[in-house]
């Protein structure tokens, strides 16, 4: 009943997909097999009910992991959840949408898919994570709905116990800073930052309706990064001109079964209709890899972020495809939708997603389905597909810079390794010379050049990149309005020069100086 109780509230929230994954609990909680091996253990072992429905569900866990159909297999994880769940219940202890009872932050190691779903956001004041990257699900959470956290705190925990019971928790955000026990300054501090922060968004919703356009009269479109429906709102509210990369990858995590057809449809839909004939650009899956999913298995790799993951799933999996573009189609019947298929290397990648999408397209006309006209492009994140990308480029209709994964390739940095920090600035000039190849190969072929990565939103960046030639920027709603700010305060002329003196410098520091002389106060 509890179970069920939790799948109706989420619901009722808009979350369809966690919805559905908490029926699949409550059904798990009945099966008579779980039960059955609890009821064994309490009286062949003389257990206790906890330590039997714990045994109960390793036990059948394990067995389903055994089985080598991936769906099956991947319930294992569903199982310990229910199991977990009844355990603590049976020890008197909450479940764990109970565990926020007053606002608070959330400390952790990690944050499991449950708590993530189930946490009630009116209480949660912030989430500071020992582990955790751009990836994990408190960091997901906190992009969608504006939460505050910080992820890699190493030695949190152990620091917090020895601070003792009840103590309190400072976080910023925007900066990454902890602290425990503040004083008296440090709670000045904070609170001083947060009336500035209440004001500059009231700043930022004024000036929402002013164009992106330079001091000299050079227009750029500003476009969102969402990562569900949800996020629309808050990025039209911001003057987003609509979605330069709804990450689609949210759809299919934390779930045992990928989204169906219609789910997807209707998601991409709701975010087509809420941008109200401006357009909207869907990247395709882009899992595998370091962003695995429980309902396909995929063997280990050693680099990960050069394995088998995003489109290159294609090839064993191209029915996960299949059925977003169909989706994908079906959603254009509300208004302009772009796709972006990611981790293209070269020009017989763009042709998958040709065949990909021309299948997808054959098989809803024949069974009479409405669609929408889809515009195809590519996200250039390998250096290989800016380097050939002049031979192929007239083959597609857009193409969009992924400047977190192009930095990563061409400087052979990880992104996910805090230690290479001082080498992870996307004003180097090595990859600013890949920028001026890509916009040079774009205009050629005639077709539309963005850029989609974090780089976008930062606002001496994005001078760099519009003196570079890009015209249209996409990044997270928050960083809309001092981007737009920062472009409006400037001349092209101005940018144009120095874009072209930073091809020639030896260093991102160097240039970085340059584009931030031109910020506005």
């Amino acid at each position: 009943m509890e179970l069920m109780a939790l799948s109706d509230r989420v619901a009722d929230e808009g979350h369809d997909a966690e919805s559905a994954i908490f029926a699949a609990h409550a059904a798990i909680a009945w099966d008579p097999e779980l039960i059955d091996a609890a009821i064994a253990e309490i009286e062949g072992a003389s257990s206790d009910a906890i330590g039997a429905i714990r045994f109960a569900g390793e036990a059948v866990a394990a067995r389903l992991a055994a089985v080598k159909d991936a769906l099956i297999s991947a319930r294992s994880t569903d199982v310990l959840d229910v199991t977990d769940r009844i355990a603590r219940r049976l020890a008197g202890l909450p479940a764990e949408e109970e565990l926020l009872p007053e606002p608070a932050i959330v400390v952790a190691v990690d944050i499991g898919p449950s708590l993530t779903a189930t946490l009630p956001r009116e209480r949660l004041l912030g989430i500071a994570l020992e582990a955790g990257s751009a990836t994990a699900h408190a960091a997901i959470l906190a992009r969608a709905y504006g939460i505050p956290a910080v992820v890699g705190v190493g030695g949190l925990l152990n620091a917090l116990r020895a601070a003792g019971q009840d103590v309190e928790l400072a976080i910023d955000g925007a900066t990454g800073e902890v602290v425990i026990a503040p004083d008296d300054v440090d709670r000045a501090r904070f609170d001083g930052r947060a009336a500035e922060l209440q004001a500059a968004r009231a700043r930022d919703l004024k000036e929402a309706s002013l164009q992106a356009v330079t001091a000299d009269g050079t227009a750029v479109t500003l476009l969102a990064n969402i990562g569900s429906p949800d996020e629309a709102a808050a990025a039209v509210a911001l003057g987003a001109a609509g979605v330069g990369l709804f990450r689609t990858e949210f759809l299919f995590l934390e779930r045992t079964t990928p989204p169906t057809e219609d789910e997807q449809a209707a998601a991409y839909r709701a975010a087509v209709a809420a941008f109200a004939g401006a357009p909207v650009t869907i990247r395709l899956l882009d899992v595998g890899g370091d962003k695995p999913i429980p309902y396909l298995p995929l063997p280990p790799e050693d680099n990960p972020f050069l394995g088998v993951r995003a489109l290159r799933l294609a090839a064993t999996r191209p029915d996960l495809f299949i059925t977003q573009l169909r989706a994908c189609y079906r959603a254009a019947t509300a208004g302009p939708v772009k796709i972006m298929a990611p981790m293209i290397a070269d020009a017989r990648d763009a042709a998958t997603l040709l065949r990909l999408a021309e299948e997808a397209r054959a098989g809803l006309v024949a069974e009479g389905v409405p669609i929408g006209d889809l515009t195809l492009g590519v996200m250039l994140e390998i250096p290989s597909a800016v380097l050939t990308g002049r031979s192929w480029f007239d083959q597609i209709g857009f193409a969009s810079l992924g400047t977190n994964d192009l930095l990563q390739y061409t400087l052979a940095v990880d992104r996910g390794n805090p230690a290479l920090e001082t080498y992870r600035d996307s004003l180097h000039p090595a990859l600013l010379r890949l920028i001026r190849m890509a916009v040079e190969s774009a205009a050629a072929a005639g077709i539309e050049l963005s850029v989609c990565g974090e780089m976008a939103g930062d606002p001496a960046a994005a001078l760099a990149l519009t003196g570079l030639g890009i015209r249209s920027l996409s990044m997270s709603a928050p960083s809309l309005a001092a981007v737009r700010r920062s472009l409006r305060a400037v001349r092209l002329a101005d940018l144009e020069r120095e874009a072209t003196a930073a091809l020639d410098a030896q260093s991102a520091t160097e240039i970085r100086a340059r584009f931030e002389r031109l910020l506005p106060a």
